[in-house]
């Protein structure tokens, strides 16, 4: 197991085991809000994920697993915001049938709780057979992750040459102001991957609960943190601490 950093005494508890949880590649949960989602995530680390991490968050979640990079990382790997993908094939008059996409692309006003959705680009890795087994997802997962820090090294990297698209694993892509913008699980987790100084590439997978068809409660996912040693965090935690974070002018 890493050592704890000594900088992290400036967080609360939770927020500290959440950061070593982050660096030991193990999950713990994620809550954004009451006014947001209302859903508690699964995250850990893209760079850790193993296959039986993706069976867990398949049977213990059962929401989509994704994974989130950072704005910087994005820009330089090249991923859109998958609705500007839709919006410029529109205008393709080469796609046939032709595509009346402007009118169901995602608009303001569409979600009732955000701006606009993170999503990017759903993925394989070039290795992957079908892209949807355990193995071909983790090693998707990992390659991601492992790209979007090569990519924040300065050498450089090509995106295509190891991911396809359309694939089995998608992308999301954090705001640029992550949370002065955005405050969703996308930018949560990825602000917390700034204040572990760990690569900016975290996977999130919601938590359904199998009796009723909604999400998992919040009480029911605090239950499931402690049975599991997981630490729960609620996006306000993170709020807070990512101001802290700021206010030192901490570089990742």
């Amino acid at each position: 197991m890493t050592s704890q950093n000594n900088n992290d005494g400036k967080y609360s508890e939770k927020i500290q085991k959440a950061l070593q949880a982050i660096r030991d590649g193990k999950f713990f949960l994620l809550y954004d809000s009451e006014k947001r989602e209302g859903e508690t995530d699964f995250v850990i680390a893209a760079t850790a994920v193993q296959s039986s991490d993706v069976k867990r968050m398949r049977k213990d979640g059962g929401g989509l697993i994704c994974v989130a990079v950072s704005p910087k990382a994005s820009e330089i790997m090249k991923l859109p915001f998958m609705a500007d993908v839709v919006t410029a094939a529109a205008t393709n008059t080469q796609i046939s049938p032709k595509l009346e996409i402007g009118t169901f692309v995602e608009k303001e006003g569409d979600i009732q709780y955000d701006k606009k959705s993170s999503f990017s680009l759903w993925v394989n890795h070039r290795q992957n057979r079908t892209g949807i087994p355990d193995d071909d997802r983790s090693y998707t997962i990992r390659r991601l992750g492992e790209m979007t820090k090569t990519a924040l090294s300065g050498e450089p990297v090509d995106f295509a040459s190891e991911f396809r698209t359309p694939g089995h694993t998608a992308t999301l892509r954090a705001s640029k102001g992550l949370l002065d913008e955005r405050r969703g699980q996308t930018e949560l987790s990825i602000a917390l991957a700034l204040m572990a100084k760990t690569t900016p590439a975290m996977v999130v997978c919601e938590m359904l609960d199998d009796t009723n068809g909604k999400a998992l409660s919040k009480e029911d996912a605090i239950a499931y943190g402690k049975q599991n040693d997981m630490v729960f965090l609620e996006g306000w935690e993170v709020v807070e601490a990512f101001e802290i974070w700021k206010k030192e002018g901490i570089e990742a």
